[in-house]
């Protein structure tokens, strides 16, 4: 093959090819009459060899050391360029989840960077969730309401919105632990100050809203575990207590 033709091959362009020649990387096997350079298969498995290391991040010094090498072994190159790659996949890897954190946390509003996040929210980093909370709310006004405030809010804000919610979340638990029943109007205050708490922090929560959260909460396993792993039976107090306040509110 000609020198264009191996360049075409190849991706790379002539004069890359012509530098190569000129420091001893990867010399043509021969020349025509005319003294164009000509390549054979081994000039294009060397060249690959060049390519993979090239992208690798070796200079070009060391490729041409390590191709050299009195005992370079073709397979010995495959199997460090394996592991090569492989590395540079896991980085990569890596790279694009913590990249798709933040795109999730973004479009969330949440503008912490990740070591906030975790500081805040630990393993229950609510971004994960976005995608489904955009498919079943994306369309309604709470959601572009809850968008809206959430954008500015600050590490600061964060914190001060978990605090207040482990605070009900605690007040719930204490009335259960109490014998206190969940339709009383203990209990329904305190369902009434977490109904506000949505108002202050995240969107206009009414009640008949509300009732419908607090079915989910014993509907959508998820919010059951929570609830059940703060005290057994809780996530059904929570519930009820919810809608009996909402049912009062009338």
């Amino acid at each position: 093959m000609n020198v264009g033709e191996v360049a075409a091959l190849a991706g790379v362009t002539v004069r890359t090819l012509h530098h190569y020649d000129r420091i001893g990387l990867l010399s043509p096997s021969g020349r025509t009459a005319a003294g164009y350079r000509q390549y054979a298969p081994a000039d294009l498995d060397r060249l690959h060899q060049v390519l993979l290391y090239r992208e690798l991040g070796f200079p070009l010094e060391e490729v041409a050391t390590l191709l050299d090498a009195p005992d370079a072994d073709p397979e010995a190159h495959l199997r460090r360029q394996h592991r090569l790659l492989r590395a540079r996949l896991e980085r990569t890897q890596a790279m694009v989840a913590a990249v798709e954190k933040e795109m999730e946390a973004r479009s969330m509003g949440i503008s912490l960077t990740p070591e906030e996040r975790f500081e805040v929210f630990g393993e229950h980093d609510p971004a994960q969730y976005e995608a489904e909370v955009e498919e079943r709310w994306g369309e309604t006004d709470a959601y572009a309401q809850s968008k809206r405030k959430t954008a500015a809010y600050t590490k600061d804000d964060w914190v001060r919105i978990k605090a207040e919610g482990a605070d009900i979340e605690a007040r719930f638990a204490a009335a259960m632990t109490d014998g206190v029943p969940a339709d009383s109007d203990r209990a329904m205050d305190v369902a009434e100050e977490h109904r506000q708490q949505i108002c202050r922090n995240f969107y206009d929560c009414p009640a008949e809203m509300h009732a419908g959260l607090g079915r989910m909460y014993v509907e959508d396993e998820r919010f059951t575990a929570h609830y059940e792993e703060i005290a057994p039976g809780l996530a059904q107090y929570v519930s009820t207590a919810v809608q009996a306040n909402a049912a009062r509110q009338g």
